[in-house]
């Protein structure tokens, strides 16, 4: 997220807050374009947490504490493109990175609402492809003194922020790239990943209709499961009939460790909860875990194969 209104001084700090270096983007050739779309890499594609201010340290030390990284230098912006004020901060992970946010006023609507932040190399190339493979722009383009943002509507329900720097940041690749969990139903599955892949130049890895519903909590079941991996990352589609025991739809993302006893461990030693213990299925194994907050999870660990 990028901010709107900053006097001079602050400006400048959220500017240097936003990235640990910068530097431009390399123009892409025709080829590159082609296959790429508009993203840029997985490390710039935020999860938005939005959390009360008397719980920021605490989500934030958690968080670091069970994954690693570091968090930028916190301030007070006004980042909507109405009036409004929140405390916000970046948290670069070696799994992940997140934009977090807590309010002093009012949440504009319908912010609040999107899952996460995707850098793109051009804001109107976006929104142009965006509207042309189904999306709809529910936040129209607006600028700030660093660049761009606009929020966007997938078939499902799936909202999501582009934004666009002025100056483009420069962030070391992740160790591991997250999974953005989307829960969509089957009326809208197909229409929905055609859509996303066309936006985002990806590709469908795997469409599982017979995956173990033990991963979203229901044993014994079983549901269809899509990923698929482009320039902005990853995305697991879990297509379901929306009977979904607690926490399940409520993480944004799931992210991936070495080891997930020892993440585990890390988490509830830095005050976060499991909210939904361990479970092995054919590839990986999970956790559902809830961090000082509120934000809740997925934690995982692929299998040696």
């Amino acid at each position: 997220m990028i901010t709107r209104s900053l006097n001079a001084g602050v400006r400048m700090a959220a500017i240097v807050a936003i990235a640990w270096s910068v530097s431009a983007l390399a123009p892409l050739s025709a080829k590159e374009a082609a296959t790429q779309g508009v993203s840029v890499g997985p490390q710039y594609d935020t999860t938005h947490v939005y959390i009360a201010p008397a719980d920021f340290d605490a989500f934030v030390n958690s968080f670091t504490a069970t994954f690693g990284g570091k968090p930028s230098k916190r301030g007070t912006f006004n980042v909507m493109p109405v009036p409004a004020n929140t405390q916000a901060q970046y948290v670069w992970t070696p799994i992940g990175t997140l934009s977090t946010f807590a309010f002093l006023t009012p949440i504009p609507y319908p912010f609040g609402q999107e899952r996460t932040g995707y850098l793109v190399t051009d804001m109107d190339q976006a929104i142009k492809e965006a509207r042309a493979a189904g999306a709809e722009v529910i936040v129209d383009k607006f600028k700030d003194p660093i660049g761009l943002d606009a929020v966007i509507q997938w078939p499902g329900g799936v909202k999501m922020q582009l934004y666009w720097h002025f100056t483009a940041p420069h962030y070391d690749p992740l160790q591991t790239v997250p999974d953005n969990r989307v829960y969509v139903s089957a009326d809208t599955a197909d229409t929905f990943v055609r859509d996303f892949v066309r936006f985002s130049h990806g590709k469908v890895v795997s469409d599982d209709r017979k995956a173990d519903a033990g991963e979203i909590g229901k044993s014994g079941q079983t549901y269809r499961r899509i990923r698929i991996e482009s320039g902005f990352g990853k995305m697991q589609v879990n297509v379901t009939d929306g009977q979904l025991p607690y926490p399940f739809g409520y993480e944004i993302s799931g992210y991936e460790v070495s080891d997930l006893d020892a993440t585990l461990a890390k988490a509830t030693a830095a005050g976060a909860k499991v909210l939904s213990p361990r479970f092995d299925s054919a590839d990986r194994s999970s956790a559902m875990v809830q961090f000082p907050g509120g934000y809740i999870a997925e934690i995982h660990a692929l299998k040696a194969h």
